[in-house]
């Protein structure tokens, strides 16, 4: 071989050796290569399957919906199963603008032609444009065919239609709501049945009534946000049909109760938001709970006729003394509760705040109570030794406190007087002098054992919180800037004046108290027929004294302060049952000057109670008399005479709620 094959050799060598030989270079090209594709698997294969639930919840999310209707409220009954309030049905025609997507395209269509052929440029109209004119026309279209069946001529909202088609697209449009039951029964004979629209009717509160019980009832307002628990798609975009929720009285309290189970369907919708038939899920929704209240109709309607008769503001209670269940609960003016439902007119709601009507003065009316607070007085006076059930006290009409002079009940004098006589006749002296003995502690003392500085604690918002049992601490902590306690404010403590405020409520229950012997009841507006009757603390008073505290409450309608109206308790007499009762006026400083308040309470039978009750009729001219017998006495008379109508025959209801 020669030099030259040689060299050719080696060459070739050294070229074989360069192409075995390690590079690292390329290597870590390799490595980078292989880190990227085992990153892309991971990554993969974690989206794949471990974040497969969560990719099906964005799905999930983005192709279906969820729509929620409320379920009827429940019924309200007195307690022997009358319907207070219900539900009744209003009528309204709806449009379903989901099922208008091919007729919106054709339409599109349509506009768009007549603009070119009317000799516009193509692009004068902008999408949006299109899609608002075309939205409003066809709607407009299936107006006009309802307005031509119910012979009308409504327009389309052309703003709230936009923000029903942006929002809302799901639930269906509202064309008309307030369908007369004759155009209901033109649609319904002449609309085609495979129609987008519908005729369609909601539940609205009815109050079988009227204003009975207004302020008791309560009212419902719409509301928006429903819920339906248990039903699934929380996730999902809910669109929600308005329901109602409790405005006041019982209908606020027991909403829980009353509120219906929502009910719900989910859909697919497409890309535009239009819903793809069937349904995926359906929850039919159902009625909420009845509620039994204690409330008896007969006797709310009879006392509201007695108030309404003195053409002026009032309040009356009725309670069974034995179970503390709420027979009636009238407060006047009132307002037709039917007029807040479906919803509160601007009208009816100014009308009802001109008229003072929105104010439940039964549990929200603080008012002294006058001569009715010596029954207090003398509770007060037996238990502490101060009164005995045969002593007496001189009235010589007047009585000097300090320096000044305190008179008798329309200026009487009684001379020597004793406890009954002095509840019969109503003599300020008799406990003026037993108040300034015993002292304001003891009256006091006494006002509270029977709760009468606090809320009743009935099933109702807005009890009032501003009763007053006064005492001299009291003073010193409220009224520090009008001095010291006096003498003066023993006196008219004593009487139920000065700065002594209580409700027509807790004289009510004060009265059942004392009917049973015990210091406290609890009022309660739910009827149950296996009510156990309500113990508590006992008065404290001996046979003796209870006697003589009772004989002047009977003596007030027989001969005394109220026997003009009862007549020697004629409302009472042909079933041979006796009357207990108080009488009491008192004033009230207003910006209109001095008002009367006229008061009466009391319970019946005297042997066997089984009512008690508390009337409180507003003076309207300042400086005139209101008193107690003349105002307030025959609306006791007219609850009752109710109350024994229908003594005979009451049905019992067995039970606290009951459901369909």
């Amino acid at each position: 071989m020669g030099k030259k094959d040689t060299n050719l050799a080696e060459q070739s060598g050294h070229l074989f050796e360069a192409h075995t030989s390690y590079d690292p270079r390329i290597t870590f090209f390799y490595v980078l290569l292989a880190a990227t594709l085992l990153t892309l698997a991971g990554g993969l294969g974690y989206q794949q399957l471990i974040k497969v639930g969560e990719h099906n919840d964005r799905e999930r999310q983005q192709n279906q919906r969820r729509v929620l209707f409320p379920g009827p409220r429940g019924n309200i009954y007195d307690r022997n199963g009358k319907t207070l309030v219900s539900n009744s049905h209003r009528f309204a025609v709806l449009l379903h603008l989901d099922e208008l997507k091919d007729e919106l395209r054709r339409e599109q269509i349509r506009i768009q032609r007549n603009y070119v052929a009317a000799g516009e440029k193509k692009n004068t109209l902008s999408l949006s444009q299109l899609r608002e004119i075309s939205r409003v026309s066809l709607v407009q279209r299936y107006l006009d065919q309802v307005n031509a069946i119910i012979e009308r001529d409504e327009k389309v909202e052309d703003r709230a239609l936009m923000r029903h088609f942006d929002r809302q697209l799901l639930l269906p449009y509202t064309l008309i709501d307030n369908l007369t039951t004759t155009e209901y029964a033109r649609l319904i004979e002449r609309l085609p049945v495979r129609s987008p629209l519908e005729v369609y009717a909601s539940n609205v509160r009815s109050y079988h009534f009227g204003s009975a019980a207004a302020h008791t009832l309560g009212y419902v307002r719409p509301e928006a946000d429903i819920e339906a628990e248990g039903f699934p798609g929380e996730g999902l975009t809910t669109f929600k049909m308005r329901g109602t929720s409790g405005r006041d009285g019982l209908e606020k309290w027991f909403d829980s109760v009353l509120q219906g189970e929502a009910g719900g369907r989910i859909y697919r919708v497409d890309p535009t938001g239009f819903k793809i038939n069937p349904p995926l899920q359906v929850r039919a929704p159902k009625q909420g709970r009845h509620l039994i209240t204690s409330l008896d109709i007969d006797i709310q309607l009879a006392a509201e006729a007695a108030i309404a008769e003195t053409e002026m503001a009032g309040s009356a209670v009725a309670i069974d003394v034995q179970t503390g269940e709420v027979l009636a609960l009238v407060s006047k003016p009132d307002y037709d509760l039917n007029s807040f439902s479906p919803r509160i007119s601007t009208a009816a709601w100014a009308d009802a705040v001109e008229r003072r009507a929105l104010f439940p003065r039964a549990m929200m009316g603080a008012y002294p109570p006058g001569s009715t607070f010596k029954i207090l007085t003398a509770i007060a006076g037996l238990r502490s030794g101060v009164t005995t059930p045969d002593g007496t006290a001189y009235c010589g009409g007047r009585l000097m406190v300090g320096s000044r002079s305190f008179p008798c009940h329309d200026a009487h004098v009684h001379g020597d007087i004793g406890l009954t006589t002095a509840i019969e006749k109503s003599c300020n002296i008799f406990f003026y002098r037993q108040g300034l003995e015993m002292g304001p502690e003891a009256l006091a003392r006494e006002a509270r054992r029977f709760h009468l500085d606090t809320p009743t604690g009935i099933e109702l918002p807005g009890e009032t919180r501003r009763m007053v049992v006064p005492d001299p601490e009291w003073k010193r902590r409220e009224r520090q800037s009008e001095g010291s306690w006096t003498g003066g404010d023993t006196a008219n403590t004593a009487i139920g004046q000065g700065f002594v405020l209580v409700s027509p409520l807790q004289m009510a229950c004060f009265m059942a108290s004392l009917a049973r012997g015990e210091v406290w009841t609890q009022p309660t507006l739910i009827h149950d027929a296996n009510r156990p009757r309500q113990r508590t603390e006992s008065i404290g008073l001996t046979p003796a004294q209870q006697q003589a505290l009772i004989a002047g409450m009977e003596a007030v309608t027989v001969t005394g302060t109220a026997r003009s109206v009862f007549n020697n308790a004629r409302v009472l007499a042909p079933l041979g049952i006796r009357l207990a009762a108080k009488t009491g006026t008192a004033q009230v400083r207003t910006e209109k000057g001095t008002l009367n308040i006229a008061w009466m309470v009391g319970f019946a039978p005297v042997d066997n109670p089984q009512i008690a009750f508390a009337i409180a009729i507003e003076g309207d001219t300042p400086g005139e008399e209101t008193g107690g017998g003349r105002y307030a006495g025959p609306v006791g008379h007219a609850l009752l005479r109710a109350w024994l109508d229908k003594k005979t025959n009451r049905p019992a209801t067995q039970v606290l709620f009951k459901t369909e």
